[in-house]
């Protein structure tokens, strides 16, 4: 189980997939080098038509797989290091999205397993 990314991956083609392979985790892309508080508003849009290679500052073709065993961490990286955009990681936490900052060192996986236990799925002995 895995996405391979190349430059001619569009924002939405990716943001799809990712949401596929973890359904309880969000991937947004930023322009790299804003400060926190530009970064908030200047998000990229899902766009059909924008691929990543229109946003790269990267000349050369690469492309990036993503693994369930890849760390938030590592995937910030990579998409740092082939792309020069950043990216954040959000997990769904009681219907509401929270960026993965403090646990960017868990495997996509976890941060999965964990958006899926806090979903907000209230089971009916809870009532």
């Amino acid at each position: 189980m895995k996405i391979i990314i190349d430059d001619n991956s569009t924002l939405f083609e990716i943001q799809e997939e990712f949401t596929k392979m973890f359904p309880f985790l969000k991937i947004d892309f930023f322009l790299k080098n804003l400060t926190p508080t530009v970064l908030s508003t200047h998000k990229l849009l899902k766009s059909t038509g924008k691929t990543i290679a229109d946003y790269s500052t990267n000349d050369e073709q690469t492309s990036i797989i993503i693994t369930p065993q890849m760390t938030v961490s590592q995937l910030e990286q990579r998409f740092s290091s082939e792309y020069g955009i950043s990216i954040k990681v959000y997990r769904n936490s009681w219907r509401v999205w929270l960026e993965t900052t403090v646990t960017e060192c868990w495997t996509l996986e976890e941060q999965n397993r964990q958006g899926e236990a806090l979903s907000g799925k209230i089971s009916e002995s809870n009532y």
